[in-house]
C-alpha cells in the first residue's frame, strides 16, 4: 500500500465527489468546499474543502451563514491534511467546537475477510428489517451510553430507500444482542465504511469485534470494494492496526450550533 496514494483516491471518491447519504439531502460543491446539506435528521455539514490562508476565513463564514439560515446545527469534518495548516485555529475563532479526533484507517478488504468466526455460542445475524434495527440500535444504546433514536430512524430510512448501500450485523448469544456494527457502501467508489463497532459490557475481548470485521469484509470483496475504511477511536485504533490496518491520518469533527 502508498498510504499517500490511497488517502489522496479517499479524497478525491469519498469526499470532493462524495454522494449524498441520504435520498433527502443534497451535496454541493461552493467553489473550494463541498456540503452536505439536509434536514434537521441528517447529517449537516462539510465533506471536504481546499482553501488558502487568504480564502479560508470568507468560506467558513459562507458555510456558518448558510447552515446558520436553515437553522441547521453542521460540523466541519477536517483532516489532519487539509489545507491551510492554519485551519483548526480558524474554526475555533469562527465559533466551532472541536470534538475528538479520530484516526483514518484503511485495510484491504480481501485481506481482512479470512478470519475466524465468532466464538461458540454466537451467531451473526444480518440485519434486513426494522426490528433488526431495533437490535442494532439496542446494542449502541448499551455499548456506547447513547441514544440510538436518530440511529434507529436513519438505518430504517436506508433499509427502506437503498438497502444496497448498507450491511448490517448483530451478534446474538443465547437469544440476546450482544453485539453490532454496520458498513456503509458508496457505489461507484473502492471504500467501504465501516462504523458503530461496539459490543456490550461482558461480551468485549471474546472476537466479536474481528469476527464482525471479517464478515463485512467478505461482502465488500466480494461486491469490489477494495478497501475498509474506519474513523477509529482511541480505544479502536490499536486493535485495528494489529489487524493490519494503516494510519492515513486524523479526523477531527468542528461542530457549529447556531
Amino acid at each position: 500500500m502508498d498510504p499517500t496514494e490511497v488517502r489522496a483516491a479517499f479524497d478525491r471518491q469519498m469526499r470532493g465527489n462524495a454522494p449524498p447519504d441520504g435520498v433527502g439531502a443534497r451535496v454541493e460543491r461552493v467553489r473550494d468546499v463541498v456540503r452536505q446539506t439536509g434536514s434537521a435528521h441528517d447529517w449537516n455539514g462539510v465533506l471536504w474543502s481546499d482553501l488558502q490562508d487568504g480564502t479560508a476565513a470568507r468560506a467558513i463564514a459562507e458555510q456558518v451563514e448558510h447552515f446558520s439560515s436553515l437553522g441547521r446545527e453542521f460540523e466541519w469534518k477536517l483532516y489532519s491534511h487539509d489545507r491551510p495548516d492554519t485551519l483548526a485555529d480558524l474554526l475555533r475563532a469562527a465559533g466551532f467546537t472541536p470534538g475528538p479526533a479520530e484516526s483514518l484507517m484503511v485495510a484491504e478488504s480481501a485481506a481482512q475477510a479470512d478470519a475466524p468466526g465468532p466464538p461458540d455460542g454466537v451467531r451473526l445475524l444480518p440485519v434486513t428489517d426494522a426490528a433488526g434495527v431495533d437490535l442494532l440500535a439496542d446494542v449502541h444504546e448499551a455499548a456506547f451510553g447513547e441514544d440510538g433514536t436518530a440511529l434507529r430512524r436513519r438505518l430504517r430510512a436506508r433499509l427502506a430507500e437503498a438497502p444496497e448501500t448498507l450491511v448490517a450485523v448483530v451478534a446474538l448469544a443465547d437469544g440476546s444482542a450482544v453485539s453490532a456494527s454496520r458498513m456503509e457502501l458508496t457505489p461507484g467508489t473502492d471504500f467501504a465504511g465501516l462504523w458503530g463497532g461496539g459490543t456490550v459490557p461482558g461480551w468485549r475481548g471474546r472476537g466479536l469485534y474481528r469476527a464482525q470485521i471479517a464478515f463485512r469484509a467478505r461482502i465488500a470483496a466480494a461486491r469490489g470494494y477494495r478497501w475498509l475504511q474506519v474513523d477509529a477511536a482511541p480505544m479502536s485504533r490499536p486493535v485495528l492496526q494489529r489487524l493490519g490496518f494503516t494510519e492515513l491520518g486524523t479526523t477531527t469533527p468542528y461542530v457549529y450550533k447556531p
